[in-house]
This record gives structure tokens, C-alpha cells and sequence, in this order.
């Protein structure tokens, strides 16, 4: 397992929230409804609000104006709530969107002194390493600690939490009414007639995901059946499959978080021993994901049902 692709595999993969190259969520374990998510964090924008955050209540006494976030999912949560102009500075693996202003900070080996450097009035992580939260509280920093989600309610309450404690409360409120309307009706769309097989590539290792995972929950939206789920070993969800288990189960999609960071397409797969006669390779039924997209719970998480629900209707089709 290699340590930066999967560094949330550690620890069962559900403590670090950070970028890209096929990391893992915890275990989910409920799907979204268009039900209103409950929410720990105050909706209103006055201050000061109190969060219940991962690090418990914190008590954020002001409108916060330099916000630093060191969760690539956070940052992109920032941003799409509309307190991207409060965020300084963000972690090294923090690409989205764009604008969003990128240092040398790490959310992996959090350093104290350089995200003081910062002057924050906010500090957003997705795991409390090497006591970072007790430290930043020395200097009388408010940290708020957003890990892996381990189903969608646990997305929206955090992007409820982030609106609340930057003062963007309506916004945030409209991104989780947008995302359960679109998953609702894209979910609604699925073919109900054909029950199709799946591998995530989470890892050319390969690791994979099982359906009891914040990922394996977006493809339970449309039905699909998991090869994974009937690993010998789930490893807290997320096993290391043999090339012969993916073979012998010949799923109808194969669906790769490992196209940005390794370079994996149908034509590599199919050089694999004993996957060139693969169902989804010799159907064209091989897609590519973005890493970044389907290995974080934020907004984009909508993003990354799209794709899957276009596979599955033209699979089924």
C-alpha cells in the first residue's frame, strides 16, 4: 500500500481527508433522501456559533476572515458555500478549485508554526495529527476537525457546520437542498431492470471498495452489484483484490480511480494477465474517473454520480 495514495487506508482508511489518487472514505452506511440532513452547527449567521464538530463544541466568537483549510474536501466545501475569499492559505493537495491558494502546507504532517505563519482565525482539518488541535488552541486558534464522511448525511452536516462557522449558513444550506435533489433524481433515473456487476480501481495494487463505504454508497444509487462485496478479507471496507478474484467475477463496468495518478485506461488493463477477455474491457465498458472527485465527500461528490449514472444507463441501454 503506498503511503500517499493511501494514506486514508490506514487506520481502517477513514482518519485523513485529503487528495486525490484513489483515497478511501469510512464505512457509509445510509444513502440521501430528499429529507432536510440534521445538523450539529447553528444556522444562523450571527455570531458567535458554537460547531459540533469531529473535536467536539467549538465556539467560533467572530466571523472568521482568514480561514485555513488543510482537508482538500473542506476547501472545495469553502468555496462552493462562497467563503472562498476568507480562506489564505490551503494544503499542498488542495487543487480545487483552481484560485483556491495553494502552499506547501501539509494536512498529512500538519506543522504548527507554519500555519500560524498565517495569522488563521479559523484552522479546518479532516484529522487531529500529532495533537495539532491542542496546539493551535495554545495560541488561541479555533480548529475545526470535518473527517472522512461516513455516509452522505455526515457530507451535508459538515458542509452545514463550514456554512455556519464562516457565516455562509444560507449558502451552505443551498449546496446540500442542490446535491439531494440532483442525487434524488439521478438515483430515480437508474434502469430498475438489469442488475449490473462493478470494480472500483481504487489502487493498481489492487485496492478496492466495498458497498459499505462512502464511495460503494454512491454506486448503490443505481443498483449496482460490487464484486468486492464477496472479498475474502473487506479490510474495514476496503480489500486488496486479486487480479484473478476481479477476473473470475468478470464485472459488467470496471470504473478507474486511477487514471491522473497511475495512468490506468482500457488499453492498460487490458495488458494485465488474464484481463484482455474482461466483459467491460472487450464491451467498452471501462471508465475513467477523476482521482480527486471520487475520493472526496464534498459538492462534487454530485459530479462523480453523473458519471456513474451515464455509465449505467448506457450500459443497460
Amino acid at each position: 500500500m503506498r503511503p500517499v495514495r493511501l494514506a486514508l487506508a490506514s487506520a481502517l482508511l477513514g482518519v485523513l481527508g485529503l487528495a486525490g489518487c484513489g483515497q478511501a472514505q469510512d464505512a457509509a452506511r445510509t444513502a440521501p433522501s430528499s429529507a432536510p440532513a440534521a445538523s450539529t452547527a447553528s444556522a444562523s449567521p450571527a455570531f458567535p456559533v458554537t460547531v459540533e464538530a469531529a473535536n467536539g463544541r467549538v465556539t467560533i466568537e467572530r466571523r472568521p476572515e482568514r480561514i485555513v483549510s488543510l482537508s482538500p474536501t473542506a476547501t472545495e466545501t469553502l468555496f462552493a458555500i462562497g467563503a472562498g475569499p476568507q480562506v489564505v492559505a490551503v494544503d499542498e493537495r488542495s487543487n480545487h478549485p483552481p484560485e483556491a491558494p495553494k502552499t506547501s502546507l501539509s494536512g498529512f504532517k500538519p506543522n504548527v508554526e507554519a500555519i500560524v505563519e498565517h495569522r488563521p482565525d479559523l484552522v479546518v482539518l479532516a484529522s487531529d495529527i500529532d495533537d495539532v488541535v491542542a496546539k493551535l488552541q495554545k495560541v488561541n486558534v479555533p480548529v475545526l476537525v470535518e473527517p472522512s464522511a461516513a455516509d452522505f448525511d455526515e457530507a451535508y452536516d459538515q458542509i452545514l457546520d463550514l456554512g455556519a462557522a464562516t457565516g455562509n449558513a444560507d449558502r451552505a444550506r443551498q449546496v446540500v437542498d442542490d446535491m439531494k435533489r440532483e442525487l434524488d433524481r439521478l438515483a430515480a433515473e437508474a434502469p430498475k431492470d438489469k442488475k449490473l456487476t462493478y470494480y472500483h480501481e481504487l489502487d493498481i495494487t489492487p485496492y478496492s471498495v466495498t458497498s459499505d463505504t462512502f464511495i460503494g454508497r454512491v454506486y448503490g444509487l443505481f443498483g449496482l452489484v460490487n464484486i468486492a462485496d464477496k472479498a475474502p478479507d473487506a479490510a474495514g471496507g476496503y480489500p486488496k483484490l486479486s487480479a484473478e478474484f476481479i477476473a473470475k467475477a468478470d464485472p459488467d463496468l470496471i470504473f478507474l480511480a486511477t487514471t491522473k495518478c497511475c495512468g490506468q485506461n482500457r488499453d492498460t488493463l487490458a495488458k494485465r494477465p488474464g484481463w484482455s477477455g474482461l466483459s467491460a474491457i472487450k464491451n467498452n465498458r471501462v471508465i475513467n474517473l477523476d482521482d480527486d472527485i471520487a475520493s472526496r465527500w464534498g459538492p462534487r461528490v454530485v459530479d462523480f454520480a453523473r458519471t456513474v449514472s451515464d455509465a449505467v444507463r448506457e450500459a443497460a441501454g
